[in-house]
């Protein structure tokens, strides 16, 4: 049950089901646009009552009777999902592109402000390791200077 939570709860899934609704909802308008203006208007172009009755093609049958396609219909159905795919377009996927881009950009000006951890350069490493070597003794002795009478190494 745990992973399912974890699955519902994602972004994407989330994201998913609001398009789908809204989907559904620009699916009903643009049904409504289509079957009660587009239709009859190219319909008309062709004499036909709408736009699904126009251009039959009667073919015959085996047993003699006459079957028509409507080639209106398979038109009517392209010009639906096209009106569907370009007002998902402008409403959903224009606007999500160019908020995207907005946080994608505000994210590199920070990213710029502030400078990434830089890693330390070879010297600043070398001057570390001796640094921690400096406080262990070595199993040969010690391989520290002498100090001459003024506190400092001999050979400083």
């Amino acid at each position: 049950m745990k992973g399912f939570k974890e699955f519902i709860l994602r972004g994407n899934v989330i994201d998913l089901a609001v398009a789908v609704v809204i989907g559904a909802a620009f699916t009903g308008i643009v049904n409504a646009i289509v079957g009660s203006v587009i239709n009859p208007a190219i319909g008309a172009l062709f004499n036909a009552k709408d736009l699904e009755t126009a251009l039959p093609v009667p073919i015959p049958t085996t047993s003699g009777d006459t079957a028509t396609l409507y080639f209106g219909a398979v038109i009517a159905a392209v010009i639906q999902f096209l009106l569907v795919a370009l007002v998902v377009y402008f409403a959903l996927i224009v606007p999500i592109s160019y908020l995207k881009k907005l946080a994608f950009e505000r994210q590199k000006k920070e990213e710029d402000a502030t400078p990434a951890d830089v890693p330390p350069t070879e010297t600043e490493l070398l001057i570390q390791i001796r640094d921690l070597l400096a406080g262990r003794p070595s199993p040969e002795g010690d391989h520290t200077l002498p100090e001459g009478p003024s506190g400092k190494h001999a050979d400083a």
